[in-house]
């Protein structure tokens, strides 16, 4: 898979808890690349919204990170969305899951942000079916991602932010947050997306 450095365990774990933790997942050269990326374009981090299109508000009692939506202004950027590409064509050939696109941005979490429990796909509604967090840092205190076991308020699991860790899961089953940022913390968070178009109305809108 190219920058995609890991071997296809991965797959495994999907399959037996819908979700999956993945060390050391793309090669130093793009992670590299990619945190530079992140600092050339640090001046034009905006606060982040929640919702979607028209319903976008932003609402820092829910979130107080800030985001950079991918745009192909760099070779990192290019090469990370090809990275995703091979596992999305991947997840397709075992799964049958028919997932038609990839959209991602940079988040950056500084002191006292956080994300409060939420879903990234309401069941139904949304055209989102995986969710990817790739760490770009490893910052010493906070930022924990905790995921929550299905229809449950017990939690499955809490990851400490690593660089070079990448954490996929599937959207709507997983309630999850991000814990207060006590040093800066650096990642990109992604979706693997299905076509949900219908009556003419593009979804997701290219």
């Amino acid at each position: 898979m190219g920058n995609f450095i890991t071997s296809e365990i991965y797959l495994d774990h999907i399959e037996a808890y819908g979700y999956a933790i993945v060390e050391n997942a793309i090669n130093e050269d793009l992670m590299s690349d990619l945190m530079a990326d992140c600092y050339r374009i640090n001046p034009h981090f905006s606060l982040a919204g929640i919702g979607r299109l028209n319903n976008q508000q932003i609402d820092s009692t829910i979130r107080k990170d800030k985001t950079y939506w991918f745009d192909g202004s760099s070779q990192a950027q290019k090469d990370y969305q090809t990275a995703m590409e091979g596992i999305r064509t991947t997840l397709n050939r075992c799964f049958f899951m028919g997932l038609f696109d990839y959209e991602c941005h940079y988040a950056k979490y500084t002191l006292g942000d956080f994300y409060k429990k939420h879903v990234d796909a309401f069941k139904g509604r949304s055209n989102r079916v995986f969710t990817t967090v790739l760490y770009l840092n490893t910052p010493q205190q906070g930022g924990e991602l905790v995921i929550y076991k299905p229809k449950s308020k017990d939690i499955e699991i809490t990851i400490r932010p690593t660089a070079g860790t990448l954490v996929l899961f599937e959207s709507e089953r997983f309630v999850h947050e991000v814990l207060p940022a006590v040093d800066e913390r650096y990642s990109i968070a992604g979706w693997f997306r299905k076509n949900t178009s219908i009556s003419g109305i593009i979804d997701p809108p290219r």
